[in-house]
């Protein structure tokens, strides 16, 4: 039962007891055998249902305090298993006329997917679970890219693992504990528990106050991220299990850094909101024109958390104050001890680091050159997922066409959320001289 069922419960046993009570000051005697035996087994209940609904508030304060775990998977063991097989290759190459690749498996799969997420795709539906690491957007060739030399793809003597992906901005958002939640359907609406009824003192024979609980809700809606990209007719032909993984986390790291930058700032056209643009958030701000990191002022971040009756878990934020913070010291000039004492934590919590942090912010005269650190409880940061990837090939774009090569169409449908705004606090106006 939920703890709004048990409480109703309570106030149940309560209204019947009563009610045996008014029975028996209304005859002018005591309870009869009956009575007391009915009054006896509602004392026991409301006994009973009071140790439940504490058990209860502790469960819902457990798991409200608890990591974000990302739920993944449909359920169903041996799908899953068949997802993870499913080729990206093979479902890209037989949407283009005249390859002849044989793709029925995926297919099969597609449809699945499609059927448990009672809508059609306008591609082939594609199991999020087959990317995995992040690697560069461009149009894929079986020679070297322009630009620099290379290996050519789909030579014998091609190495995998030897791939030379690009520099790009680490991914933190799930790593820190953000909750995932897949396979959504229509609008979600989370009701919260937005203030609780009041307690007070009260003379003898005199009245409480009454009050109520209210509640609101934390709403996702489905809003799309893409990227397309080109794939020459040689790749989709001739392509090997190692370019199968490279062209995975070709698409992966495209929509993985598209959703941590939106969860991070966010709040543009179409976009979700993200933290920093999420009202409500507590703020500590370094001076009218920002300011480098200071020790009070981290200090100041972690009481806004504790105030506001909140847990947080850990630090975000980018390489230019993660130095800032290395070199400055805690106190004075003289101190040898700097705020950011040891390796990837500050102030005795977790801390991460990313350039999808803003470091472009802008802040009385300092303009463009601010940056933020947020810290909070990461498992409050929800992240939903509508659909799977939706693939769609386009043979006939007139670029891709006249090279002989195939256009590739990727979209996702998610949304960001804060389930509680006073979890997280930033400081937005760090300048990193």
């Amino acid at each position: 039962m939920t703890l709004r069922e048990l409480r109703a419960k309570l106030e149940g046993t309560t209204t019947k007891l009563k009610e045996i009570r008014d029975a028996a000051l209304a005859r002018g005697g005591d309870l009869t055998e009956d009575e007391t035996r009915q009054a006896e087994q509602l004392e026991t209940d409301y006994r009973s249902t009071e140790r439940l609904i504490r058990v209860q508030e502790m469960t819902d304060e457990h798991d409200r305090r608890a990591a974000g775990q990302p739920i993944g998977g449909t359920g169903d063991d041996r799908l899953d298993a068949e997802l993870r097989g499913f080729s990206l290759t093979r479902a890209i190459a037989s949407q283009v006329p005249n390859l002849g690749v044989d793709a029925g498996r995926e297919r099969e799969l597609s449809a699945e997917l499609a059927r448990r997420a009672g809508r059609s795709f306008q591609g082939m539906a594609v199991p999020l679970s087959v990317f995995h690491q992040p690697m560069e957007q461009r149009v894929i060739t079986t020679t070297a890219p322009a630009g620099g030399p290379g290996s050519n793809l789909i030579a014998t003597d091609h190495r995998g693992d030897l791939y030379i992906d690009r520099l790009r901005a680490a991914l933190r958002v799930r790593q820190l504990g953000a909750t995932v939640l897949s396979g959504l359907t229509g609008n979600v609406d989370i009701p919260k528990l937005k203030a609780s009824a009041t307690a007070g003192w009260v003379a003898e024979n005199s009245a409480l106050t009454p009050s109520d609980q209210q509640f609101a809700s934390v709403g996702l809606l489905p809003k799309h991220a893409g990227a397309i990209t080109e794939f020459s007719r040689n790749m989709l032909m001739q392509s090997s299990p190692d370019i199968e993984q490279l062209i995975r986390a070709d698409f992966a790291a495209i929509l993985a850094e598209a959703v941590d930058r939106v969860a991070i700032l966010g709040g543009g056209t179409n976009e979700p909101t993200g933290i920093l643009a999420t009202s409500g958030i507590g703020n500590v701000a370094i001076g009218t024109n920002g300011g480098p990191i200071t020790w009070s002022a981290v200090i100041d971040l972690i009481a806004q958390i504790e105030v506001a009756n909140a847990s947080a878990t850990a630090f975000l934020t980018n390489p230019k104050v993660v130095k800032s913070a290395r070199k400055t010291p805690k106190v004075s000039s003289t101190d040898s001890v700097m705020v950011m004492e040891a390796p990837n934590s500050l102030a005795g919590y977790p801390l991460a680091s990313t350039n999808l942090v803003p470091s472009n912010l802008d802040k009385g005269t300092s303009a463009d050159v601010c940056s933020a650190l947020i810290f909070g409880n990461w498992a409050d940061l929800l992240l939903g997922y509508w659909s799977e990837f939706d693939l769609l090939v386009n043979p006939y774009e007139s670029t891709a066409y006249s090279k002989g090569n195939v256009q590739v169409r990727g979209m996702l449908t998610m949304d960001v959320a804060v389930r509680h705004p006073e979890s997280f606090a930033a400081i937005q106006d760090l300048t990193t001289p």
